[in-house]
C-alpha cells in the first residue's frame, strides 16, 4: 500500500493499482479530501481521462463552464483535454476513487507535488512556488497543463525562471525518474 498526503491541498491518496502495475494503461487511486481540500486550480490533463467515483462525502466539480455536485455513488467524468477542477462539497471529508488513463507519469507528478508542500515549495494554493512552477509545468506536460493562455506562451513566459531554477540547481527533481509509459 502507498499512501501520500498532502498537507497543503488537503489531500491523501492511497495507490491502488500503478502505472508500473498496469503497463501504463490506467493509475488508480483512492483519494480523501477534506473538508476544505480542493486542487490548486483549473486544469486540463492534454492526453488523458479523468474518472471520479464517490464513495463518501460530497464533491463539487467544475468542469468546462458546468458545475458538477456528485454525491455517494455518483460518477464523474472529464475527457482528455478538458479544463476541471475540484473540491470537496461538503462538511466532512469525501472520498474518492479516481483512474487516470493512460497513467503516464501522474503518480510522479501526485508524489512530487506531495513533496513540495512538505518542504514548503507551494504557494497558500498548493501551486508550486515559481521556481519550481517553471520546472514542473516542463517536466509533466503530457499530464497537465493550464487551461489558459496556450501552452506555448506558458513556456516563453517560464523559460527565465526555468533557467535560473536550473542554475539554482532545483532540475535534478525534475528528471524523469523513470521512463513514461504511454
Amino acid at each position: 500500500m502507498q499512501i501520500i498526503s498532502n498537507p497543503v491541498s488537503g489531500e491523501r491518496i492511497e495507490f491502488l493499482r500503478t502505472s508500473a502495475d498496469t503497463d501504463g494503461a490506467l493509475l488508480e487511486f483512492e483519494l480523501e479530501l477534506a473538508p476544505d481540500g480542493q486542487v490548486p486550480g483549473a486544469h486540463v490533463h492534454p492526453e488523458q481521462e479523468e474518472r471520479f467515483e464517490v464513495l463518501e462525502g460530497r464533491m463539487r466539480f467544475r468542469r468546462g463552464l458546468r458545475t458538477i455536485v456528485a454525491e455517494a455513488g455518483d460518477s464523474v467524468v472529464v475527457p482528455a483535454g478538458r479544463m476541471h477542477k475540484f473540491s470537496n462539497g461538503g462538511d466532512a471529508p469525501a472520498r474518492v476513487r479516481v483512474e487516470v488513463v493512460p497513467a503516464l507519469d501522474m503518480e510522479e507528478l501526485l508524489r512530487t507535488t506531495t513533496e513540495l508542500a512538505h518542504e514548503g515549495n507551494v504557494l497558500s494554493s498548493g501551486m508550486p512556488k515559481p521556481l519550481h512552477l517553471a520546472l514542473f509545468v516542463k517536466r509533466f506536460r503530457r499530464e497537465v497543463r493550464a487551461p489558459f493562455p496556450p501552452a506555448w506562451i506558458v513556456a516563453g513566459l517560464l523559460a527565465p525562471l526555468a533557467a535560473l531554477a536550473r542554475r539554482l540547481g532545483y532540475a535534478e527533481r525534475y528528471l524523469p525518474r523513470r521512463p513514461a509509459l504511454a
